[in-house]
């Protein structure tokens, strides 16, 4: 096992290295909008996992996949020139979901601050129902009259 540290910096490492090889040693046209956003390697340094993502539409996001899922081996090969290391680890791609769940949240904080507002409004003319002391006073019986 490794140390933990050693992992974070290879990850970082192998980021830099995959989004130099996306650049310049993939000659696929598909690669272009790919943004690498993280890498995570395992603490035995044998299998790395690259999380991107795309800009554009869905036709992209999926042809953009395709593109790195053909050229895995040649960025494979890029990494391990760029590493001093013994063992190459394996590369997985991801497509990374936190952009579309950071703006699905966004979304939803946004309708939920529109509601606040609507209901802040509602709120300004409107009056309390019933009295205006609501709790009840009870009426003092002739039991509980004082005594002379």
């Amino acid at each position: 096992m490794a140390d933990p540290a050693r992992a974070g910096r290879l990850a970082q490492r192998i980021k830099v290295l995959v989004a130099e090889a996306l650049r310049r040693g993939v000659k696929d046209d598909r690669v272009e909008p790919v943004t690498v956003t993280e890498v995570r390697v395992t603490n035995d340094l044998q299998h790395a996992t690259v999380y991107y993502t795309v800009l554009g539409d869905e036709a992209t996001v999926a042809a953009a996949h395709e593109g790195i899922q053909d050229n895995r081996g040649i960025l494979r090969r890029e990494v391990g020139r760029g590493l001093t290391i013994r063992l190459v680890p394996t590369l997985e791609f991801v497509a990374d979901t936190v952009p579309e769940a950071a703006a699905h949240l966004e979304d939803v904080l946004r309708a939920a601050k529109e509601r606040d507002a609507e209901l802040a409004k509602a709120r300004e003319g409107a009056s309390y129902a019933g009295d205006a002391d609501p709790y009840r006073t009870a009426e003092p019986d002739a039991d509980d009259a004082p005594r002379a």
